[in-house]
């Protein structure tokens, strides 16, 4: 049996851990969280996406990423707005406050990789990266 410090799903909670924990410190001064920096991130992609493209494209279950937009629209950092062919269906755009601050959170989320992976070579950076994408391919 492989010892608990062996174990890859522990290695990979406590690598998680502690990256989330390191992008979050940085993102308070915002007032987001990480899942909210990857919705205006992915929406800052592709503006106009309906909230289930948008979930499909982050694989977030619709009552996650409902509660996510509703946060994030409520402090005008996106806006929602009801389709004009399909009026059931939300297109999601960035709001003022993500556009006025896109380049400070981006620095903070790029920090925080750069925190994480301070101590890899470039190869190891690479393969690493590979790695997680092939993990959750």
């Amino acid at each position: 049996m492989v010892h608990y410090s062996d174990c890859i799903v522990f290695l990979l909670a406590k690598a998680y851990q502690k990256a989330h924990g390191n992008l979050k410190k940085r993102l308070a001064e915002y007032g987001l969280t990480p899942i909210q920096v990857l919705v205006i991130e992915a929406l800052r992609d592709e503006e106009g996406v309906s909230s289930g493209e948008l979930g499909k494209k982050l694989v977030l279950d619709s009552a996650t990423l409902s509660g996510v937009l509703e946060r994030l629209a409520e402090k005008g950092w996106i806006v929602k707005e009801t389709d004009e062919v399909d009026r059931r269906s939300l297109r999601l755009y960035l709001g003022d406050l993500a556009t006025t601050l896109n380049v400070p959170i981006g620095e903070q989320r790029q920090l925080a990789n750069d925190d994480i992976m301070e101590n890899l070579s470039m190869e190891e950076k690479v393969l690493l990266k590979r790695l997680l994408k092939d993990l959750n391919g």
